[in-house]
């Protein structure tokens, strides 16, 4: 019998990452995941997997986890913070564990990819998509974080066989940040941030996995960086039109000026200074949902990794809001 090839998940618990687990199983890897004592395991329940429980930093025994492993798939992040070190601890210094750790198998190993972030780039403009080859100018600490866990992993590349993925906004199943706004367009309403139509790349996470197993199982693209994102750009007004038709209700629109963005955000980092976790809404998630363009070219992932988006938005969209009615959420 032909051993399974096995595949190691961070952040396995979460949205993106139990996706990953699952594409996994289905292409017939033996699959283990890192998660810490308190994770949730919610959306792994009942899988063929292999738990370790060690968290990011104990090389110990993450080294015990990664044995034998071909791949490793390193999706975990810190995506909100109170503080910068925050970010900077979890997405820079957790990687810095997992390269070191992922040293002792360097000659089995095939493919370390690690997911990192639009942010990392930084906003560009409606006519000119960022691309792998642009200069980087994050504009928030989670992006800066995320850039300098791509320099960190670079300077492993001539030890490691690492991939890069940049992922722009994604939504889909089991995500609960864009929930709200699902919610409040069944109300009857939704919520426009500024006067100009704001325009993003935004990817469905079964295709966002879709790419990242390419890219992991391409031996041709290692030491590279590739956004797996839409083909397709998108604006709010085309979200809003595809989501009425799917919901069945015309909501009410409100558009938000940015300086009220910023005053609410402002309000909010304020008041989770008393709270144990950081706030959704704050200074730099205003800066990030403030810019006109998020948007990234993908023709270096459809040239080199034969990636294509597979789910339309409607089709995504409309799978999203199937699931969240099943599951009670709306």
């Amino acid at each position: 019998m032909t051993q399974k090839p096995i595949a190691v998940v961070t952040g396995a618990s979460g949205f993106v990452g139990s996706h990953l687990v699952d594409l996994l199983l289905s292409k017939n890897y033996s699959v283990r995941v890192i998660t810490r004592k308190t994770s949730s395991l919610h959306w792994l329940k009942d899988k063929e997997i292999e738990v370790f429980d060690c968290g990011l930093t104990n090389e110990e025994e993450l080294e015990k986890a990664f044995k034998g492993a071909e791949y490793i798939y390193h999706v975990a992040g810190v995506v909100k913070s109170k503080k910068p070190e925050g970010y900077f601890y979890g997405n820079v210094e957790t990687t810095r564990h997992l390269l070191e750790a992922a040293l002792t198998i360097k000659d089995s190993l095939k493919k370390f990819l690690i997911v990192s972030s639009l942010t990392a780039s930084g906003p560009s403009t409606p006519d000119n998509p960022v691309n792998e080859e642009m200069a980087c100018s994050p504009i928030t600490t989670y992006g800066r974080s995320k850039l300098a866990e791509e320099e960190l992993a670079k300077t492993y590349m001539d030890r490691l066989p690492i991939t890069i993925c940049r992922a722009p906004a994604v939504y889909g199943e089991r995500d609960t940040e864009i929930l709200i706004f699902f919610k409040t367009f069944k109300k009857g309403l939704m919520t426009t941030i500024g006067s100009n139509n704001k325009i993003i790349s935004l990817i469905h996470v079964i295709d966002l996995v879709n790419g990242f197993y390419l890219a992991a199982t391409n031996s041709n693209s290692t030491g590279q960086i590739y956004f797996i994102s839409s083909e397709k750009f998108y604006t709010w007004d085309e979200i809003g039109k595809v989501t009425e038709k799917i919901v069945g209700n015309k909501p009410f629109k409100v558009s938000v000026p940015h300086s009220m963005v910023y005053s609410i955000a402002a309000v909010a980092q304020f008041f989770a200074m008393f709270s144990s976790k950081p706030a959704t809404l704050n200074i730099e998630k205003a800066k990030d949902i403030t810019q006109q363009a998020w948007i990234c070219d993908i023709s270096k992932a459809k040239k080199e990794l034969n990636y294509n988006q597979n789910i339309s938005l409607e089709e995504g969209i409309g799978r999203t809001i199937a699931w969240y009615k099943d599951m009670k959420w709306i």
